[in-house]
């Protein structure tokens, strides 16, 4: 008898082990094709849901963050009638202080240049006022130091300089700055200007094809000498030559929607990327040097509904990454929980 149910079991056995194998083999599977497509239940981050200790203080649509990461000072940029267009907070979350100027019309980007020694903050302005099309540079209290663009005339001009509606800039600790110009304006341009703030080259081309661009939201440089382009309204991400200006590549097949802002972890492993319209921060794989290949999403922050996260800043001590939400009026921080 015993032997007659060992023999029988025996397919059973058989068929239940390559159920499992199966099983498996299909949920391997199924984690692979989520990583590929930003479904990988792996979290990256975690809310700080104490900073800052005031929110209250956000009484207009905020736009954009920067983090000094060496005073661990966070600037925040909003916009809105009769609201301080920058809130300026600690790394815990404490209030410091507010800007008042009325220099500023409508804050786009923010950036934090020479953190280390001689710290300004840039920011972009995309009014239509007198003091609209430019980027200003401030001291970090909050006094005017200087004025790229003519103000308050949008145009397309580079000698003099001209802007409509520049979108962000980003100053590299050699001097030489970086501008994406403009946000749905005259302009689709990348600009690379030297550290004495004449043009070394340009990409202008309104278009679908290799360095042309429609709408260009966001730029950051990686350590690789690569400049990296949120080209908004073509879905994609485009990547150039921080010396040449030569195109290197581009991503779109991570982008269903666009892509906002484009900011790097400090070890430059990874891509920090908003998308407002799914409500979605995109963590993407940095590619190594050379062909810059296919993009790799690794994970996902899913935000809440119209929450609409737009710029995206990283503290460079700490890998906190802080998040400008339109819809939400609201600046966000996550902690890293990734290794």
């Amino acid at each position: 008898m015993t032997k007659k149910i060992t023999k029988f079991m025996m397919p059973v056995i058989f068929f239940l082990l390559l159920v499992v194998a199966i099983y498996f083999s299909s949920d391997q599977q199924f984690c692979d094709a989520a990583r590929d497509h930003g479904l990988n239940p792996k979290p990256f981050y975690k809310l700080d849901v104490s900073w800052p200790n005031l929110p209250e203080l956000f009484t207009g649509q905020v736009f954009a963050v920067a983090v000094n990461p060496v005073n661990g000072v966070i600037y925040v940029a909003q916009r809105g009638d009769n609201v301080p267009k920058v809130l300026v907070f600690t790394r815990e979350g404490y209030f410091l202080q507010a800007w008042n100027t009325s220099s500023i019309e409508m804050p786009h980007g923010i950036f934090i240049a020479n953190a280390s020694s001689n710290p300004s903050i840039w920011i972009t302005d995309v009014g239509n006022g007198k003091y609209g099309h430019t980027i200003k540079q401030y001291t970090p209290s909050g006094e005017l130091i200087q004025v790229l663009g003519s103000a308050g005339k949008a145009g397309t001009d580079v000698n003099p300089l001209q802007f409509d509606q520049p979108a962000e800039i980003f100053v590299h600790s050699s001097g030489e700055v970086y501008i994406v110009d403009g946000d749905g304006g005259l302009n689709n341009r990348l600009i690379k200007l030297s550290k004495d703030l004449e043009v070394v080259w340009m990409h202008g081309e309104k278009g679908t094809g290799p360095a042309q661009f429609y709408i260009p939201h966001s730029v950051a440089v990686d350590s690789f000498e690569r400049v990296w382009v949120a080209d908004r309204g073509n879905k994609r991400i485009q990547a150039f030559n921080a010396v040449t200006g030569d195109w290197l590549g581009s991503w779109s097949s991570c982008f269903d929607n666009a892509p906002y802002s484009v900011r790097l972890t400090p070890d430059q492993k990874y891509f920090i990327v908003a998308q407002l319209n799914i409500n979605q921060i995109t963590i993407l794989e940095a590619p190594p040097v050379g062909a810059i290949g296919y993009c790799k999403i690794v994970s996902v922050i899913q935000l809440g509904e119209d929450v609409k996260p737009h710029l995206v800043d990283l503290d460079l001590k700490t890998r906190d990454l802080y998040v400008a939400e339109i819809g939400a009026q609201q600046a966000q921080k996550f902690i890293p929980i990734y290794t």
